[in-house]
């Protein structure tokens, strides 16, 4: 694995022999294409920058197969902490109080418009990549899918555009 270090290119033997396997144990395990596909970018990046593997101890297949097993139960526990998180959120928050007062609802209206004008202001890609995130719900991966961008490119306008909101609303999360 020394020959990855010095020279990045070698991987591409390697990812051609073993992505296939990477990928089905990452689909298998995760029920989701578009996270087999970042499992598996992750995986092969991983050997090639921080490699712990060593061919005394057993065939590259196998460490490939051991860490990929590794990082998907790792993302599946994720996940059931995060819906652990907001089912419990969910069951402790207090009813809202409705109906609202005349100033609660002049402040909602303030803040809405506020966010409405600092979304306008936003460049196209950024404002669109958020709006398909949080008004329609759209994973990263599905935005970039409907987008037809690269994920990381999704990722750098989603986060751009909410570094700006936070500039310009920084105010109202005090």
């Amino acid at each position: 694995m020394e020959a990855l270090a010095a020279d990045p290119a070698a991987l591409g033997p390697i990812y051609d022999r073993y992505s296939g396997l990477v990928y089905g144990l990452s689909l298998s395990a995760l029920g989701n294409q578009d996270e087999a596909q970042d499992l598996t970018q992750e995986i092969f990046l991983t050997l090639c920058r921080e490699s712990r593997y060593d061919p005394a101890r057993g065939g590259l297949a196998g460490f490939l197969a051991t860490m990929t097993r590794t990082r998907a139960i790792d993302r599946l526990r994720s996940r059931g902490r995060k819906v652990r998180l907001l089912r419990d959120l969910h069951r402790t928050a207090p009813p809202p109080a409705l109906p609202f007062t005349p100033l609660e609802r002049i402040s909602m209206e303030q803040c809405r418009e506020r966010v409405r004008a600092a979304l306008a202001e936003l460049p196209e890609n950024q404002r669109r990549v958020l709006e398909m995130a949080y008004y329609r719900g759209l994973s990263q991966s599905e935005i970039a899918s409907d987008l037809q961008a690269s994920l990381g490119t999704v990722k750098s306008w989603a986060r751009r555009g909410l570094l700006r909101l936070k500039d310009t609303l920084g105010d109202l999360l005090e």
